[in-house]
């Protein structure tokens, strides 16, 4: 696997070729990473990579040749079709699908903008993608760009000490992971859940999915109706959830 970074600071990936799971994995040769300034592309002898917005307004845009010529470049060195994405608070929010669909992909072009905006004519012409992290604005998309590949690259076969953790993990199956206890077993006069030490499996499991149904209504009741509408629960699971949605119901009146 491929990831291409146009970038203004390429310095800044070195956090994910240097530590953890994605340095090993990148160690190991199982994902590569080259990264493009478009400042190298500038067609001024100032190297512009940015200019004032036409009809006014705050903030800078940036010029669209310098980035087409950085993806042109990107595109050259690895002709293997891959997505163009642009890392922008106004694209598709970053979800386990789309994650785990690049993870079997020859990877991405990722476009890390900066300033106010880039310029559209770039996003209509050259960009297949865009892809939000959050409902917020960072300075650029470099973090939200090395957040994809972290999450994307941890995926890769042998990139993870255990080739199960990615399977019992938040969103793997539809629904948040299940609470997680280490020793000691009494930490502040609270005790490991009894089950977890009973060493009897089917009742761990089951004790763990329960849960995990009751952290994602919790937290995010909108998974449930998701995995409700992809037939991911069973009868069991919605024995939980009705008694849950009682207790709740007890406890408000």
């Amino acid at each position: 696997m491929r990831f291409d970074a146009i970038t203004l600071f390429p310095a800044m990936f070195d956090a994910i070729i240097r530590f953890g799971i994605t340095s090993r994995a990148h160690e190991r040769g199982l994902w590569s990473l080259a990264c493009w300034n478009p400042r190298d592309y500038a067609a001024d002898a100032y190297r512009s990579v940015d200019d004032r917005p036409y009809g006014g307004g705050p903030g800078m845009v940036m010029l669209a040749q310098p980035l087409a010529a950085a993806i042109g470049a990107a595109r050259a060195a690895a002709p293997a079709p891959r997505p163009v994405i642009a890392l922008s608070p106004q694209g598709r929010p970053l979800d386990d699908a789309r994650v785990r669909a690049l993870a079997a992909s020859p990877g991405a072009i990722l476009v890390a903008g900066r300033y106010e905006a880039i310029d559209q004519r770039l996003l209509d012409r050259y960009v297949d993608e865009e892809i939000a992290v959050g409902e917020f604005v960072v300075s650029g998309g470099e973090l939200p760009a090395m957040m994809l590949i972290d999450a994307v690259v941890r995926l890769l076969p042998g990139a993870m000490n255990d080739e199960r953790s990615p399977l019992h993990e938040s969103f793997a199956d539809g629904l948040l992971d299940h609470p997680q206890y280490t020793r000691p077993e009494l930490f502040e006069g609270e005790p490991v859940p009894a089950v977890l030490m009973s060493g009897h499996h089917a009742q761990i499991e089951r004790w763990r999915r329960e849960q995990a149904l009751l952290a994602t209504l919790r937290k995010r009741p909108d998974l449930i109706e998701r995995a409700r509408a992809r037939n991911r629960l069973d009868a069991a699971d919605e024995r939980v959830l009705a008694l849950a949605s009682l207790a709740r119901t007890d406890r408000t009146r």
